[in-house]
């Protein structure tokens, strides 16, 4: 079981790190062919790739934040990421 961390954003990956997440690999860009049974998948996907993510039986878990929206576009740090929540949460996704 792998775990990835999907971003090109230098605080994103300093702020996972600064969370204690154990991250196998850190992608700048994803391709849903690596996923295995039972792999974690943690960043910002678009919802078609998640429910590949899932069907392929990975768990993906979203990083989530409350940013104000003139920060959004913006190069943050770990720091202002944490100040404005983030946090990783599991989502499951199925095309219907």
């Amino acid at each position: 079981m792998t775990t990835y961390f999907i971003s090109r954003h230098s605080g994103a990956i300093a702020w996972v790190e600064s969370q204690g997440f154990h991250v196998d690999q850190q992608l700048a860009h994803f391709e849903v062919n690596v996923v295995n049974a039972g792999d974690s998948i943690l960043g910002t996907l678009p919802v078609n790739l998640i429910a590949e993510v899932n069907q392929r039986g990975g768990r993906y878990f979203h990083l989530t934040l409350e940013l104000p929206a003139e920060l959004r576009g913006k190069e943050l740090t770990a720091e202002v990421m944490q100040q404005y929540g983030a946090r990783l949460e599991e989502y499951a996704v199925q095309k219907v």
